[in-house]
């Protein structure tokens, strides 16, 4: 990944966590607070890559990256990183709820245990890796929670049925969290992206063509990619964007 052109002097030897950092977007976030000089911990499902990952970046970041694997559908498997998390560095000031699951499915036939599995991936383990960190950054005096959305939700995509569902709701947690922990001095905010061309979206959903249509709709003729996130998840965790809270930020390219 290129080096960020913006330098956040403020996250330098700043502790944070990222969810879902082993590959995509996450693993561009990982990256990207690494190379502003923070002390960076990211846990996932995917232990192969996320070891892979810690190991690269630790080779020439200010700090050593670490990995935890963690089921983030398990509460206790949560809490059990969060622990660990703990000890290792005894308080964070970012966090980043990232970890989620795209897949598509049929209205039709969409069943009880599916739902709950997605919601469990996609929105329930973000209020409960928010509410096992919230204690470390009051010991931080204060902090900053990104939530990763989409724009999904709003794009009546008949395929997607219980993802939409759950990123919308990040909106409401949003909002809620930044309610409850804003007199802590921890903000509270949500990213939306638009289309970010990952190599799992090209080899699951997208085509040549399916880009093009999306760039075409587009103000910003090109493709999206997962660094494209970095720019914006640095400042609203920086002190930069210390008065912002409760708000979403959408990065589309100008479709929205």
């Amino acid at each position: 990944m290129a080096q960020p052109s913006a330098q956040f002097s403020d996250l330098k030897d700043r502790a944070v966590l990222v969810t879902g950092g082993s590959s995509g977007i996450g693993a561009a976030l990982v990256e990207g607070f690494a190379q502003q000089g923070a002390k960076v911990a990211f846990c996932d499902i995917a232990e192969t890559e996320g070891r892979a990952l810690a190991k690269r970046l630790s080779e020439t970041s200010a700090h050593p990256v670490s990995f935890y694997h963690t089921d983030l559908r398990d509460v206790a498997s949560v809490r059990s990183t969060v622990a660990a998390i703990e000890s290792d560095f005894d308080a964070i000031r970012v966090l980043v709820n990232n970890a989620g699951w795209d897949d598509r499915h049929d209205f039709d036939t969409i069943t009880e245990s599916y739902w709950d599995n997605s919601q469990a991936i996609n929105l329930k383990q973000m209020f409960f890796v928010s509410q096992g960190i919230a204690p470390l950054m009051r010991a931080a005096g204060g902090g900053s929670i990104i939530n990763m959305s989409s724009v999904i939700f709003m794009m009546n995509k008949p395929d997607v049925t219980v993802y939409a569902t759950a990123k919308a709701g990040i909106i409401g947690l949003t909002k809620s969290m930044a309610g409850r922990l804003g007199p802590e001095n921890i903000r509270v905010n949500t990213v939306l992206p638009g289309m970010i061309v990952t190599d799992r979206q090209k080899e699951l959903w997208l085509t040549d063509e399916s880009i093009a249509k999306t760039v075409e709709r587009q103000c910003l003729k090109r493709v999206l990619k997962a660094e494209d996130l970095v720019g914006p998840v640095l400042f609203l965790a920086s002190d930069s964007s210390a008065s912002i809270t409760a708000q979403s930020i959408i990065v589309d390219g100008g479709i929205f």
